[in-house]
């Protein structure tokens, strides 16, 4: 009877997975879903975000991004750090620092983003968040909501994007000049 009194007090891991279609192209969409959004944010969802910024790093492995919400989120702040990126292949992995719940209902959360290039020329977002509840607490609420705020953050850039078809192209056209200057 002790041993699973001890077993049920332990934090517990879990996960949940998300994806999202888009018909955007994977580099674009993942610069500016994920890389660039802390630039982005503020002006596409200023009724969500009401600013970011970098606090550490140039955008590498170890940097730190800090985004202030508005009061139309659970939380004021969030602070992550970027422990994984391969640009090439749109794929990173962060880790949250500080505030989105952390000491209140949650001991530790990771995100691992990747965005898959699509047959017809869009995108696949995969989305993969990895968390460690405090004893005791329970966010099935809270993953539909976080699903929600994913989706409407790569919505918000898609929406961007289309509207700005020379926006985060720079990558997808140095990328083609190579591929014709070889095939020259």
């Amino acid at each position: 009877m002790l041993a699973s009194l001890i077993i049920t007090a332990m934090p517990s891991t879990n996960s949940w997975t998300h994806e999202i279609e888009s018909p955007v192209a994977a580099p674009r969409l993942f610069r500016a879903g994920v890389m660039d959004w802390h630039t982005l944010a503020p002006k596409l969802v200023p009724q969500i975000v009401a600013s970011a910024h970098a606090v550490e790093g140039e955008g590498g492995v170890g940097s730190v991004r800090q985004f202030n919400f508005t009061s139309a989120m659970p939380f004021n702040l969030i602070k992550e750090r970027l422990e994984f990126l391969d640009v090439d292949k749109c794929e990173c992995k962060s880790t949250l620092i500080e505030g989105g719940g952390i000491g209140a209902a949650i001991e530790a959360a990771t995100s691992h983003i990747k965005v898959e290039s699509a047959a017809n020329g869009g995108s696949m977002v995969k989305v993969k968040s990895t968390y460690k509840l405090l004893p005791g607490m329970e966010v099935e609420d809270e993953i539909t909501k976080a699903k929600g705020y994913v989706t409407a953050i790569f919505k918000a850039a898609e929406a961007y994007l289309i509207a700005n078809l020379d926006a985060y192209n720079d990558q997808i056209n140095q990328s083609t000049e190579i591929i014709y200057m070889i095939n020259m």
